[in-house]
């Protein structure tokens, strides 16, 4: 097998999602059953986009997060869609020119310092990006940055139990060790996805994320359980 890829490492990580990007979407689909559109919805509905919206996707991949939210500003609103890795924003950007009529633009840049304006977003998304981070408390540092007063943000990643020893965490690896690796395995993709399971150890617990959301200077953080607590949303208001 391929050397371990270092969670939190920038480059590795890049290369980690560029790596994966053509079969990305459909390996989600399959390891989750499909549920990933479920509690992207949720993240959705926390958002309660409207139209005219600006809206920040941040480690927005092949940018399925970002086609939803585009129908519900438009016509006039915005949804930029920010990634580190260019293979995933090539996805995006094809499934994107499939719907000319979204208002949509992606580009490549850091989640830790998008060079974006103070208060420019009216929202933000993040899937699946703040525990890839190398500094996940800056993640979310520069999430609060970039939002208007008010706004509201929604950050999905798997959930880190609090207790180890446990049956979430339990089931956690089980899944990961016996059906995501050797799916990911068969498609040549096994170092990219064993890595889930360390990214996760050294993510912060739901409480630790709430506690770093206030210190970031969200004025509310909540993180719920999601998927029996496989699965988080952390939700937000600036």
């Amino acid at each position: 097998m391929p050397a371990a890829i270092r969670p939190g490492d920038p480059e590795q990580v890049r290369d980690l999602f560029d790596r994966i990007a053509p079969s990305y979407d459909r390996l989600n689909d399959t390891l989750s059953l499909g549920l990933h559109r479920l509690w992207k919805r949720q993240a959705i509905a926390w958002l309660a986009p409207e139209p005219g919206q600006r809206l920040l996707d941040l480690c927005c991949g092949t940018g399925d997060l970002a086609l939803v939210l585009a129908e519900k500003v438009r016509p006039a609103g915005l949804v930029l869609g920010l990634d580190a890795a260019a293979a995933p924003l090539r996805q995006a950007r094809r499934r994107a020119a499939r719907q000319p009529w979204l208002p949509l633009e992606f580009r490549q840049g850091d989640a830790l310092d998008t060079g974006l304006a103070e208060g420019w977003a009216d929202g933000a998304v993040m899937a699946y990006g703040l525990r890839n981070l190398a500094d996940p408390a800056a993640g979310l540092a520069e999430l609060r940055r970039v939002l208007r007063p008010g706004a509201r943000a929604a950050v999905l990643d798997f959930n880190r139990s609090a207790n180890p020893q446990g049956a979430t965490a339990a089931f956690q690896r089980l899944y990961l060790r016996r059906l995501v690796v050797p799916l990911a395995r068969r498609a040549g993709l096994e170092a990219q996805y064993a890595y889930l399971e360390e990214s996760i150890a050294r993510f912060p617990s739901g409480e630790q994320q709430r506690q770093m959301a206030l210190t970031a200077g969200f004025s509310q953080a909540r993180h719920r359980p999601l998927a029996a607590a496989q699965m988080g949303l952390l939700e937000l208001l600036a």
